[in-house]
């Protein structure tokens, strides 16, 4: 026999946690699941590496480790009983398990079914994806969650992987003392963001005293001693201590019961519509979804599928100017479409770049002021359709990108907006002005 409810959110991560609360604290009956950590991926694992904590005082020479030291409610345990407390008091159900679609409005976890009659919120989230390598199941080998579990600095660490989380952590590594290599099979790392701050960026690395093996891939790794050898396709070996793993993300929905609800089990991802629906009384939010992969999105479609759920009355999703911020020294920071995503969707391209380092705040700042700022500009429209604001605090200059590719102001206007005097925030102008005088919106 089922046990009703009004809602269901099975995962409890940033996303799920916030629309459990939102929608316990509007009065519905709801039961939140979760097998791991309430507070998901992030607070406990992810946003925790950012290499400047290195230069905390605060944290030991010997590693630490880093953990428990950003989100007050996580103790040196592990332990997430304030943020299940916290979901309590606002009039929630938590269950401690992992949960599973049982049929349209129907969760099952630990042989009770919860049957809900207004929502069912997808919010599994990701876990570490680890490739078929020869030889990697034979060894001992992190991924994010180990790395920042540890209490003790290996002497060397290999890292595969040289997007957002390989390259932040091999900084804190580094600046710990640790010899840090990092395999990446594109050319370049951060490949996903423009090659001008790859660039940037491996000029930092480098300078960090990390190696970069580029256009390359692991064959097998075997153990060498105690440590491990990675051998690659070009034919050469890198020896370290440990081995990360930091190849990407995959979304937990394997045995998750989809087919149960009509979802294809063999997705990689749900594509829900512009609300967060994947059907009828049914959200996916975050991480599972196509467009998540950031804790702020999580938290974006959490807002939406709230008031979906209440029946409030809100726009849509909208991604044209999604931002990103890979928390490296210096950060990267980007919004909208690349370049090179540009040119891909035919658009007459333009692009303005202005260094950090020669702004008057660069310039003041003086070193660690590596980084540059990059529009790219719709010429026919006269707008911008994507930005990258690089260097310290890169993350923080968003804001004005964000907006202007959102809602579409006119080059024009942001050429002639007062720039305050001395920032790193001025170089947003200096770009914009870098883009030439062809770029204007039409007459109209």
């Amino acid at each position: 026999m089922a046990e009703q409810v009004d809602a269901v959110v099975l995962g409890m991560g940033v996303g799920g946690e916030e629309v459990a609360e939102c929608l316990a604290e509007n009065g519905l009956k709801v039961v939140g699941i979760e097998s791991h950590l309430v507070g998901g991926e992030c607070p406990y694992y992810g946003c925790r590496r950012i290499p400047r904590f290195a230069g905390d005082s605060t944290i030991t020479p010997d590693w630490g480790p880093v953990a428990g030291r950003i989100r007050r409610e996580a103790t040196d345990n592990w332990d997430d009983r304030v943020a299940v407390e916290r979901f309590e008091k606002r009039g929630g159900r938590f269950v401690r398990g992992a949960g599973k679609l049982a049929g349209p409005d129907r969760v099952s976890v630990n042989g009770t079914v919860y049957e809900a009659s207004r929502a069912v919120v997808i919010a599994t989230g990701t876990s570490p994806a680890v490739p078929p390598i020869p030889g990697l199941n034979g060894i001992k080998y992190w991924t994010n969650r180990e790395a920042v579990k540890a209490e003790h600095l290996p002497a060397s660490l290999i890292i595969l992987g040289g997007g957002p989380i390989g390259l932040e952590l091999s900084q804190v590594f580094a600046r710990f003392g640790v010899k840090v290599a990092i395999v990446e099979g594109m050319n370049r790392v951060l490949a996903m963001e423009e090659p001008e701050a790859s660039a940037v960026l491996a000029t930092v690395l480098e300078r960090d005293g990390i190696e970069l093996y580029l256009n390359v891939h692991a064959k097998s790794v075997e153990p060498r001693g105690d440590a491990v050898t990675v051998n690659l396709d070009d034919g050469r070996q890198v020896t370290g201590d440990r081995l990360l793993v930091a190849t990407g993300r995959r979304a937990n929905l394997k045995d998750l019961g989809l087919e149960t609800v009509g979802l294809d089990p063999s997705a990689r991802f749900l594509e829900p519509d512009n609300h967060l629906r994947v059907g009828d009384r049914l959200w996916a939010i975050g991480d599972v979804t196509t467009n998540g992969g950031f804790t702020h999105m999580a938290m974006y479609h959490a807002d939406i599928a709230v008031n979906d759920i209440l029946g409030y009355p809100g726009p849509g999703a909208d991604y044209r100017a999604k931002p990103r911020v890979t928390f490296t020294d210096p950060e990267v920071g980007a919004a909208g479409m690349t370049e090179e995503q540009a040119r891909k969707n035919g658009i007459n391209v333009r692009t303005g770049i202005q260094k950090a380092s020669v702004t008057s705040r660069g310039w003041i700042h003086g070193p660690g002021n590596d980084g540059l700022i990059k529009v790219v500009a719709d010429a026919d429209r006269g707008m911008l359709v994507g930005a990258t604001a690089m260097g310290p605090r890169g993350g923080d200059i968003l804001g004005i990108f964000e907006l202007a590719i959102k809602s579409q102001i006119p080059i024009d206007d942001l050429r002639h907006l007062i720039y305050a005097y001395p920032t790193f925030y001025r170089g947003v102008g200096e770009a914009i002005r870098n883009l030439g005088s062809d770029v204007h919106m039409p007459l109209r």
